[in-house]
């Protein structure tokens, strides 16, 4: 009965112990052809052979050799598994995550923007969604001021609620001036002009902080590579030889795809795969077209007397 167990008890035990080396990760049929090819390897000098009377005692040589042989397969699957991460691009597997400075600057940016809009374009009192975003800006930066690698459940919050607060203050202020462009009010080209890149280049900002927070699950998760397929494919995953070996998207990356998009009113080299991607993609083509469209088409009329 010894002599039947034992090769099957012998793997369970290789299957154990390499698993506890790579985690969770399945192991096809190439990689077991592998460990069972360790098996037939020979002891290395500096393990300690079996003894010779150990041979009379069916049960106790195998466990030795397991031994021996988990101790062969500890070593040799922490080699593999290191040499399998170093192969990998930067953002396909953990990394220690970028700043917040950039996303900072940018929230920052936008909140001054629209500050800087008249009271008519935005919501009553003028001043009350700008204070809520810095309130929610500098809270981030207090809790969490360097790398973007702790996962938080109320800093995850605080960074969709800032997100969303920057979007519809934004909107209403697009939508007001949408309405003073139709209805014949907006009769000043230059201050016309000036509201108008105010609004779209928040408009700009905001879409970049919902790519940079939703792309394969945000930064964090991001950092520590928990998902294999992105949303926003960029340039540099389809053709790595083009960047350097610890390239990953940043939220400057995020900001530049959403400049060629507002302006192009489609995408140009970082293409959207998710639904919520195509959907959010779509949604800003549009409304940087219609605010681009009126705008500009106002001016033009007033300035030509109309």
């Amino acid at each position: 009965m010894a002599s039947v167990t034992a090769p099957i008890d012998a793997q369970i035990r290789i299957r154990r112990v390499t698993a506890q080396i790579v985690g969770e990760r399945h192991l096809g049929a190439a990689d077991w052809d592998t460990v069972a090819g360790l098996e037939r390897t020979k002891m290395s000098d500096d393990e300690a052979p079996v003894p010779a009377e150990h041979h009379h005692h069916g049960a106790g040589a195998t466990a030795a050799a397991l031994t021996a042989l988990e101790r062969r397969l500890l070593a040799q699957a922490k080699g593999v598994y290191q040499i399998e991460q170093d192969l990998l691009p930067a953002w396909l597997r953990p990394t220690q995550g970028e700043h917040r400075w950039q996303m900072g600057v940018a929230a920052g940016t936008a909140i001054g923007l629209q500050s800087s809009l008249p009271a008519s374009l935005s919501l009553r009192p003028h001043y009350l969604l700008p204070i809520l975003e810095t309130i929610l800006l500098v809270g981030l930066i207090v809790f969490s001021p360097g790398r973007i690698v702790r996962h938080s459940t109320p800093l995850r919050a605080a960074v969709l609620a800032l997100i969303a607060v920057i979007s519809i203050d934004n909107a209403i202020s697009a939508g007001l001036l949408v309405h003073s462009i139709v209805s014949g009010t907006a009769n000043d080209a230059g201050r016309l002009l000036l509201e108008g890149v105010a609004i779209w280049t928040t408009n700009v900002i905001a879409f970049s902080l919902w790519y940079w927070e939703f792309d394969r699950g945000g930064p964090v998760a991001r950092a520590h590579a928990l998902h294999k397929h992105p949303d926003l494919l960029f340039p540099q995953m389809q053709q790595p030889d083009i960047a350097p070996p610890e390239w990953e998207p940043t939220f400057f990356d995020y900001l530049f795809t959403s400049f060629t998009n507002a302006t192009a009113f489609s995408p140009t080299d970082t293409m959207p795969l998710s639904h919520w991607a195509k959907a959010t993609f779509l949604a800003q083509s549009g409304i940087s077209l219609v605010t681009v469209a009126l705008v500009i088409s106002r001016a033009v009329n007033i300035f030509h007397g109309g």
